[in-house]
């Protein structure tokens, strides 16, 4: 009687959590966005433009090439370009940038800017600047060195 139960209720358990199949939610589809303009071009000796628009105002352009090609030490994929759209606030976009051996630099009005330095910061920053440049010197003294137990 207890093995009936015992397989009743593994069977009851197998079952609920058996995945349930529900039919996917189907989305709203909506107008396609026309493309209005697009430009690619790839060279052999590493460039590159592209540019595209689309019908809702969103658009891109970027170029790009390799800086000191062949010399592994120094060789860098140099690109600059700007992209733009209207926000979900309705406000237009735009950004403009420059990515190379030294980072990405974006540039746009929408971006923060740090708050300004305090002036006591700022004088105590140009003070500083004012300062001597001290440079270290080595110290060959008898003084420095270890006397490892030696009198």
């Amino acid at each position: 009687m207890k093995t009936i139960i015992v397989v009743t209720l593994t069977l009851l358990a197998a079952v609920s959590a058996a995945p349930q199949y529900r039919g996917q939610p189907q989305g709203q589809y909506s107008t396609p966005i026309p493309i209005i303009s697009q430009y690619s071009v790839i060279n052999p000796d590493g460039s590159y433009q592209y540019s595209y628009e689309t019908g809702n105002g969103i658009s891109a352009r970027e170029e790009g090439f390799l800086k000191n090609a062949g010399n592994p030490e120094t060789e860098a994929q140099v690109a600059q370009g700007q992209f733009s759209y209207t926000g979900d606030d309705g406000i237009p976009i735009s950004l403009t940038y420059t990515a190379d051996e030294n980072g990405f630099v974006a540039q746009g009005a929408h971006l923060p800017t740090p708050p300004p330095i305090p002036p006591a910061i700022q004088r105590a920053l140009d003070f500083l600047a004012r300062q001597p440049q001290l440079q270290p010197q080595p110290d060959f003294s008898q003084s420095r060195r270890p006397n490892y137990g030696r009198k």
